[in-house]
């Protein structure tokens, strides 16, 4: 039997150890932005959801009740304008991770298969394609992917990690694109609340799908738009026949989204003051923590939505790391997300005030 050594990469916060423990030396403590894990508080309505359906001594269903899934429906249309869903277009799923990293296999893709993902990308696109065994490519462009019929392609915006947002005639561009190869694509807009400059838009948007979901699926969390990462809640909405495809195989595997979850759930998408309130919270520490990266010598790139600062200082972003390390802030080096990131580190301002208020101090000492 094959390692996991054997299986995977290195998992890349590993390799932050060092650096980690530089920072964590300085005599006011580490400032970690390198995750962007929310610190604030759950929003009452999600707990007050979940305690009420606290007693669930029964078995949830995969597919989750019709009030969940209508919920999303409500929500994404409310916010974003998307038209035409049914709350049978709706696959509650048990965090977006967890989707993305099963969604090869789930979908039965394999040797022979190319995925295909962003330059710059979110980690667990290439695992999850390498574990179902498939060939991965990244590009950024219908050119580079050629003449070549990939069975599965990603999209990410606002993205993960620079924060860049697809225009409209891109997007486009890209449905066309894999429509015309039978290709499924796959839209993650986990950060489609949190733009800062310009506005995103859902691939199942009607100027974008032109009306049909067909080949299209788009995935949202409620992690960041809610502070629900513990709950561990998310859902993927598209094409009838691929949800119902992995609604199938997800009934014999078990994956299940607890009932008090799903109760949470449904109250956060319900609601749109928390997420305000979040937005403001998270500009105004945006903001404090650019002017001091710039006061700094470091130039920011992109960032025009989701929770990171794309930034650098002209050199190998390990070197930044350590640079950073020894101010005690941690970041993410550049090379997580793919070669064209080698000098850049990604900073996010999830931290609480506080720690912001730091690392300002410290960069602009």
């Amino acid at each position: 039997m094959p390692s996991v050594s054997e299986r995977f990469p290195e998992f890349p916060w590993d390799t932050l150890a060092g650096a980690k423990a530089r920072a964590a030396a300085h005599p006011d403590g580490i400032v970690d932005l390198s995750i962007g894990t929310p610190v604030d508080p759950t929003p009452a309505v999600a707990r007050e959801a979940l305690v009420d359906a606290a007693d669930a001594p029964g078995y949830p269903t995969v597919f989750g009740p019709e009030s969940l899934r209508q919920a999303a429906v409500d929500w994404i249309e409310r916010r974003f304008g998307v038209t035409g869903l049914s709350p049978s277009e709706v696959l509650p799923t048990i965090g977006s991770k967890e989707l993305i990293a099963n969604l090869p296999v789930q979908l039965g893709l394999g040797a022979g298969d190319l995925v295909v993902i962003p330059e710059l990308a979110y980690p667990t696109y290439e695992v999850g394609a390498r574990f179902a065994g498939c060939e991965v490519l990244a590009a950024d462009s219908t050119v580079a992917i050629g003449p070549r019929r990939p069975a599965l392609i990603y999209l990410n915006s606002p993205a993960n990690p620079h924060g860049q947002i697809l225009g409209p005639d891109h997007l486009r561009k890209v449905v066309q694109f894999a429509r015309e190869r039978n290709a499924l694509l796959v839209s993650d807009e986990c950060y489609l609340e949190f733009a800062w400059d310009g506005s995103p838009m859902s691939v199942l948007h009607p100027d974008i799908c032109g009306g049909s979901f067909e080949g299209l699926l788009a995935v949202h969390s409620l992690s960041k738009r809610s502070n629900l990462a513990g709950y561990r809640d998310a859902f993927v909405v598209g094409d009838q026949a691929v949800v119902s495809e992995l609604l199938a195989v997800r009934k014999h595997l078990g994956f299940m989204l607890p009932t008090p979850v799903q109760a949470a759930m449904a109250a956060a998408l319900a609601d749109d003051t928390h997420v305000e309130q979040q937005r403001a919270v998270y500009a105004a520490r945006r903001a404090d923590l650019r002017a001091a990266l710039e006061s700094a010598g470091f130039t920011i790139e992109h960032s025009d939505g989701a929770l990171y600062l794309w930034a650098t200082r002209g050199e190998p972003c390990r070197d930044t790391i350590d640079w950073l390390a020894e101010r005690g802030i941690l970041a993410a080096p550049g090379d997580f997300y793919g070669a064209a990131g080698s000098h850049h580190v990604r900073v996010a301002f999830t931290a609480t005030d506080e720690r912001i208020a730091a690392a300002v101090a410290r960069l602009t000492a």
